[in-house]
C-alpha cells in the first residue's frame, strides 16, 4: 500500500533556513504528495525565495507535489500556524517538520516503511542524528529529578543516533514537534492548543497526551534528519524558563489530577530550585531565579485554564515490548 503525505512546515522570518529545509525534501526518494508552508513573517521575501526555489527544482517534484503556501501575518506562533495547515492537509500520514531540519535523502522513505509494516501504529517520529548528549552533570540531575511523566524518554534515544541507526522503530510515549508525522484519520479534527502562543514549547507533548492511552507513538531511527536550531525565533535567555514553562504547561493542561504526577511535579521543582540557586551562586546573579520563576508562571497561567480532554495515561508495556526497545 501506497501512502499520501501532507507536509507541514510553519515559518516564521526564517528564509535562508527554510529553503535548505525544502532542497532536502525536494531531494527525497520519496516525495511529499502535498507541500504545506504557514509563513507567519513580514513582507514577502520567504515567499518569493520559495516559489523561486520549488519553480527551479526537478520536474519530478513540480509533477507530483501540490504546493499550498499560506502566508497569514495575523497568525500567532506555531500551534495556530499548524492547525492552519491541518485544515487543508489531504493526505494519509501528515508529517511536521521544523523550518530548520535537513533530511537524509530516504527520510521519508522509513517514516512510511514504518506505516506500512505496523498498521497499529498513530504516529511515527524521526530522529535527530545531530542531537548533542548532554554533561554529566545535567544528565544525573535529569535522573534523579525528572521523573514519571516528566522523563523525556525521546532524549536518551536521540543520545544514542549514531548506535541505533539501523535500529527496528521505539515504542515512546510522546513525539518530538519537529519532526513527527500522525496517521490523518487518527487526528483530523483535532488541534494544537493556540493557547501557547509565540514560542510554544511542550505543544508537541501535549498533543500527544490528547491522543489517549490507546494511541501507539513510535521513534523510527532509520528516519533521520539534522536540527540545525536556528536562533531566529528562541528564547534568548537561560534555558530554565523554557524547561519551566514547558513543564508547568504540561503538567496543569494533563497531569495534575493523578497522585503520582503531583508528587513527581513537586521533586521536579525541587529539583529546579537546587539548580537554580546553584546557577545563581557561580554567576553571582538572580537571573537564574528569575528565568525559573518567569517560566514557571508562564507556563501555569496557559495550562491550568484548559480542560483535559483526553487521558494520558502510559503507554502500555506491552506496545513497548512489541517493538522491542533498543534502550
Amino acid at each position: 500500500m501506497s501512502y499520501s503525505v501532507s507536509l507541514i512546515i510553519p515559518t516564521k522570518n526564517r528564509s535562508s533556513d527554510l529553503e535548505h529545509t525544502l532542497e532536502s525534501v525536494f531531494g527525497q526518494r520519496i516525495l511529499p504528495t502535498q507541500l504545506i508552508i504557514v509563513d507567519q513573517g513580514q513582507g514577502d521575501e520567504t515567499k518569493k525565495r520559495v516559489e523561486n526555489l520549488f519553480a527551479e527544482t526537478r520536474f519530478p517534484v513540480r509533477e507530483k507535489v501540490q504546493f499550498c503556501y499560506i502566508h497569514n501575518t495575523t497568525i500567532s506562533g506555531l500551534t495556530a500556524a499548524r492547525n492552519r495547515a491541518m485544515e487543508v492537509a489531504r493526505g494519509d500520514i501528515w508529517l511536521f517538520l521544523d523550518d530548520d531540519v535537513i533530511l537524509e535523502a530516504n527520510f521519508l522513505e522509513e517514516l512510511l516503511a514504518v506505516y506500512q509494516r505496523y498498521p497499529q501504529v498513530t504516529g511515527v517520529s524521526g530522529i535527530i542524528s545531530n542531537y548533542r548528549r548532554p554533561s554529566l552533570p545535567y544528565r544525573l540531575w535529569a535522573f534523579a529529578f525528572a521523573r514519571g511523566p516528566f522523563h523525556d524518554e525521546r532524549q536518551v534515544v536521540y543520545w544514542q543516533a549514531d548506535r541505533l541507526r539501523v535500529s527496528e522503530p521505539i515504542a515512546v510515549t510522546k513525539l518530538g514537534g519537529g519532526l513527527m508525522s500522525f496517521r490523518g484519520n487518527a487526528i483530523r479534527g483535532r488541534c494544537f492548543d493556540e493557547n501557547l502562543r509565540g514560542v510554544s514549547y511542550g505543544e508537541d507533548v501535549d498533543f500527544c497526551a490528547r491522543l489517549g492511552p490507546d494511541a501507539l507513538l513510535v521513534i523510527a531511527p532509520r528516519a533521520r534528519l539534522v536540527h540545525k536550531k536556528s536562533p531566529i525565533g528562541r528564547l534568548q535567555d537561560h534555558w530554565l524558563r523554557g524547561f519551566a514553562r514547558a513543564n508547568h504547561y504540561l503538567y496543569h493542561r494533563n497531569w495534575e489530577r493523578e497522585f503520582r504526577n503531583r508528587l513527581a511535579f513537586v521533586w521536579l521543582n525541587i529539583g529546579l530550585g537546587l539548580v537554580a540557586s546553584l546557577a545563581s551562586v557561580r554567576r553571582a546573579s538572580l537571573a537564574p531565579w528569575r528565568a525559573l520563576r518567569k517560566g514557571a508562571h508562564e507556563g501555569t497561567m496557559v495550562g491550568r485554564p484548559l480542560p483535559v480532554t483526553h487521558g494520558n495515561e502510559p503507554r502500555a508495556t506491552t506496545d513497548r515490548a512489541r517493538f522491542g526497545s533498543q534502550l
